[in-house]
């Protein structure tokens, strides 16, 4: 530790979103108690702390968006909702003691890697410095709002939020409401502010494929149940998995899935949606898996609201008084809620990551983030990234790839405190290899179908969508193979082997 060091461990991990707490845990698992999680805000959560909108909750049922480690918890509705969700990860903070390595209110700047003496030096907001020998990222892929490029935002006198940034202390009863962007927060929040607002427009750029979602709370008698059978959440965790393990089929090719899924939605959108003109413009021009498929038993009836309006024009303008369509109309409004995602593809940023040779990660990453199994990047020794880039699920539970990569990482970790090398640097063939794969592989689903979305750049190229089966991930990334790294000041590798 040098003199302007303020602070040192093994390992530094950023976030304490379920990717930091959950590394974490693998880590103290192993025995390695020398951690620091370094959080910007001032308690655990991350995207289930920063989206409070109403109505916000998981698509992926309980049972199976939980640790596998801390599956058996009374959850009070089988999609559990965000304050449920955000109840649960405090839960698990403190009953596998992971509080105690939790710095809050201590945001990372950037890191640059000391290659002579293979540490990450990590420059803290307010000006410390702290060093680890492995530095983990796990700021997720949603954590940076995305805000629509509208000429006269500026010049908006009402109210203007986005739904991550939820002004709870705004009363929208009877106020005249713009929500911009159709995606997957407006569709849970827009039915729950329909009801208060005297008049809603919803400007929609796409429309995406929605399907039932089988909603329920879990009844006091389940719950009883599951207490006393706990081999019946088992099998509910692992019927969930199969269901979704299907679903994702049906984006990898699978035609006749495909057209199943596609015609679920096409039959939802029909009962609930009798106007055949509305009708149409809900209907996508895209196939199902494009954009995240949507679910919900409310979005369709809250857009036949007498007090709704769905409006296909784009949006030209905001003015003083309201939201001005390429039509030339104007619709004046007390207050605009961008429903517009998340910056998705900016992997990492604002932070600033230096690697060997002082290469910035930004600059390498500028026609589109990559890393083999989203895991390590070229040039960037001891750095690993969790829900990184084509590591999201279009179908599936994120937390479940979480621990695939969790348990990844922390054998990589295990390696070098065995055999002792200084750092492992990923070789540029592995990764440039792993890259043209993710991107053949990208072009045969429909992940690359002409629809605009946050799984890929403005240029179409697929940067966060893992191209297979959860299952297939699960066994790539079941055991590290030192081959596929450099390895520093290293003896003959024994703590790793192949993978399978």
């Amino acid at each position: 530790m040098t003199a302007e060091t303020s602070s040192a461990s093994t390992v530094a991990i950023i976030g304490t979103g379920f990717g930091g707490l959950g590394m974490a845990w693998q880590l103290k698992q192993a025995g390695i108690d020398s951690l620091v999680i370094f959080e910007k805000a001032d308690e655990v959560g991350g995207t289930w702390r920063e989206n409070r909108y109403p109505g916000a909750g998981c698509d992926v049922p309980s049972h199976l968006y939980s640790f596998s480690f801390e599956s058996h918890y009374p959850w009070a509705w089988r999609y559990a909702r965000q304050p449920e969700i955000l109840d649960y990860l405090r839960h698990c903070s403190r009953k596998f003691d992971l509080l105690r390595h939790i710095r809050f209110r201590t945001a990372v700047e950037g890191a640059d890697f000391d290659a002579t003496r293979g540490v990450w030096r990590i420059r803290l907001a307010g000006g410390g410095v702290h060093e680890a020998r492995f530095l983990i990222s796990a700021v997720g892929q949603l954590h940076r709002p995305a805000y629509p490029r509208i000429p006269g935002g500026d010049h908006f006198a009402g109210k203007a939020f986005h739904s991550a940034h939820w002004d709870h202390g705004y009363e929208l009863k009877g106020k005249t409401v713009a929500v911009i962007g159709t995606g997957a927060s407006a569709v849970q929040f827009v039915p729950e502010i329909a009801k208060q607002v005297k008049q809603l427009y919803l400007y929609q750029r796409t429309p995406g494929w929605t399907i039932p979602k089988v909603e329920r709370p879990i009844s006091p008698f389940m719950r009883g149940l599951l207490n006393r059978l706990p081999v019946i959440e088992k099998l509910d965790r692992l019927r969930i998995y199969a269901i979704t393990e299907l679903l994702a089929c049906a984006y990898m090719g699978h035609r006749w899935l495909e057209r199943l899924v596609t015609g679920l939605a096409k039959f939802q959108l029909w009962r609930q949606v009798r106007d055949p003109a509305l009708r149409r413009r809900l209907t996508p021009d895209f196939p199902v898996g494009c954009k995240r498929i949507l679910l919900s038993n409310d979005w369709y009836p809250a857009l036949t609201r007498t007090n709704v309006e769905v409006v296909s024009e784009a949006v030209q303008a905001l003015e003083p008084k309201g939201v001005r369509t390429a039509d030339g109309k104007l619709r004046e409004v007390d207050a605009v809620i961008y429903g517009t995602g998340f910056a998705a593809t900016e992997f990492l940023a604002p932070m600033q990551i230096r690697g060997l040779g002082g290469r910035e990660l930004r600059e390498q990453w500028r026609g589109g983030a990559e890393a083999y199994l989203g895991i390590s990047v070229s040039g960037f020794p001891n750095l690993f990234l969790l829900y990184g880039p084509n590591t999201n699920v279009g179908s599936g539970s994120i937390v479940h790839m979480l621990e695939s990569q969790q348990r990844y990482i922390g054998q990589l970790i295990a390696a070098q405190r065995a055999d002792g090398w200084r750092y492992a640097d990923l070789r540029p063939e592995v990764q440039a290899e792993f890259v043209a794969e993710v991107q053949r592989r990208s072009a045969e689903s429909t992940f690359e179908g002409s629809c605009q979305s946050w799984y890929k750049t403005a240029e179409g190229r697929n940067t966060n969508n893992w191209i297979g089966l959860m299952r297939e991930y699960r066994r790539r990334t079941a055991r590290p193979d030192l081959a596929h790294y450099q390895l520093a000041g290293a003896q003959a590798p024994t703590s790793a082997g192949q993978s399978a």
